[in-house]
């Protein structure tokens, strides 16, 4: 059985939705007013992976992840670029969907935006005030902290240690400096919208209360994003969410660790600050998606492009087979051996390191042993029939493509975007066979430089030869 552990407990439980099968799973997005960096990278990732394994188990998931596009660093950044502030956040959550598709990132069923929540947003504001939970001065609105009995649980902290130890922003106008903002008044040339406290915008947490609980139920069963938004962010949806609707918030609350560049914590002030974008454009989303399906999604995890390279050099091994599981099905061998492989096992053991709280570095070690066994297989029978292939791409296609998204069997669809007619590579594979059975060596190596030449690589076994178009 499925076991997540719940930050919210501390420990692993074993996962039972609140209505089977349906698993309603909710993501925080980005703040869109820049590209988002290599850390949300990880965290967008792995929400994939757990989305794609609870497909995988049999689950019907509702996939949520918002987009903040009103905000303080929205508005100034447009302001500064001398753009209006909502064609400035599209700007940006264009690139996020365009660096999510290059990531391989499956689309949410729903990305809910901010500026379009803003009746139930203040809806929510208002049941809140009502009901004592929040007060207004001057038309800024605040959450009264004190009124919240279990504030702190999630993140594990004492209220009274946060007052006299945590470095909060001092604010006059509030009754406790940890009370948050849900409304803010509107200052000369900032967007607002109308409210019974005057014109002003939401405060950060509230836009994710509310739009979760739309879209989602009052009470759903995941809620994700990094080790970062704990606290404050998830303790206070938590005090809001469960303060408005007089019921539980969430049932499993998942986080994602920090990802550290070359043991260093990732900023801007020491030069290491990567984009996703930056990092997609020098390593294939493969490799990057490996690397991280290697380590445990709770823990940190260091970050280098020697790393990566690292994990490019051991996708090489996933390609190999794809590319002879590839030719031997064009072959369509109905005729031969059909090797006793006990694809089941595999299948088994990746789905016990899955249910573990979705230990992706045991699931890949498992997927990498499973194609050192069929390359064994391979090694060791001759004349094998198709179905022998299809049977192990089935198998890859459901774990390490559909769960973990680390091969890749699109081969014509590459071939399609650099114009290259797969009839005519294979005439020249063919006419190169030829010369290399008359010995004619020389023929054979500068039709393998031709090929090379319009992005197509070769690679020779006993059993023929093999091709990939290079990006």
């Amino acid at each position: 059985m499925l076991s997540i552990y719940n930050t919210l407990t501390n420990k692993k439980e074993i996962f039972e939705p609140i209505n089977p099968p349906e698993v309603m799973m909710y993501v925080c997005g980005p703040t869109v007013y820049d590209y988002f960096h290599i850390g949300n990278a990880r965290s967008f990732v792995m929400a994939d992976v757990v989305r794609r394994y609870l497909l995988y188990r049999g689950y019907k998931v509702k996939f949520l992840m918002n987009l903040t596009d009103v905000d303080d660093k929205i508005i100034k950044k447009s302001r500064e670029e001398n753009e209006d502030f909502k064609e400035f956040a599209e700007k940006y959550i264009t690139a996020f969907f365009d660096d999510l598709e290059k990531l391989k990132l499956m689309k949410a069923d729903l990305y809910p935006k901010a500026t379009e929540h803003m009746d139930d947003i203040i809806r929510m504001i208002e049941s809140l005030e009502d009901k004592e939970f929040a007060y207004n001065i001057d038309g800024n609105v605040f959450y009264d902290v004190s009124k919240f009995k279990e504030y702190g649980k999630l993140s594990g902290r004492n209220i009274d240690d946060l007052i006299s130890g945590a470095r909060i922003e001092i604010n006059k106008d509030k009754q406790n400096p940890l009370d948050f903002a849900l409304w803010k008044k509107a200052k000369p040339g900032e967007p607002y919208w109308e409210s019974r406290w005057g014109n002003g915008r939401p405060g950060w947490h509230i836009e994710c209360s509310a739009m979760s609980c739309k879209h989602l139920g009052e009470y759903f069963d995941i809620h994700a994003g990094g080790n970062d938004l704990i606290f404050p962010h998830h303790e206070n949806e938590i005090a809001q969410s469960v303060a408005s609707n007089n019921k539980p918030f969430v049932k499993y609350w998942l986080h994602f660790g920090f990802l550290n560049i070359e043991n260093e914590k990732m900023s801007k002030s020491l030069g290491n600050f990567f984009t996703a974008r930056d990092v997609v454009a020098r390593h294939s989303a493969e490799a990057i998606r490996l690397f991280f399906a290697q380590a445990y999604y709770r823990g940190p995890l260091n970050f280098s492009d020697e790393l990566l390279a690292s994990a490019e050099k051991g996708l090489e091994k996933f390609e190999n087979l794809v590319d002879k599981i590839n030719l031997e099905l064009n072959k369509n061998q109905t005729e031969g051996a059909t090797p006793c492989l006990d694809i089941k096992q595999f299948e088994d053991k990746f789905i016990a390191a899955m249910d573990d709280d979705f230990n992706t570095a045991q699931a890949v070690a498992i997927i990498f042993d499973f194609v050192k066994e069929v390359n064994r297989t391979i090694a060791e029978n001759e004349n094998i029939n198709t179905d022998f292939y299809k049977n192990v791409k089935a198998f890859l296609e459901k774990t390490a493509v559909g769960v973990l998204g680390v091969i890749n069997f699109d081969v014509e669809d590459k071939s399609a975007d650099k114009d290259i007619d797969v009839n005519f590579i294979q005439k020249m594979i063919d006419r190169r066979t030829e010369a290399k059975n008359e010995k004619n060596y020389t023929l054979a190596d500068k039709i393998r430089d031709e090929l090379k030449e319009i992005g197509v690589e070769l690679k020779d076994s006993k059993d023929g030869t093999a091709y990939k178009i290079v990006k």
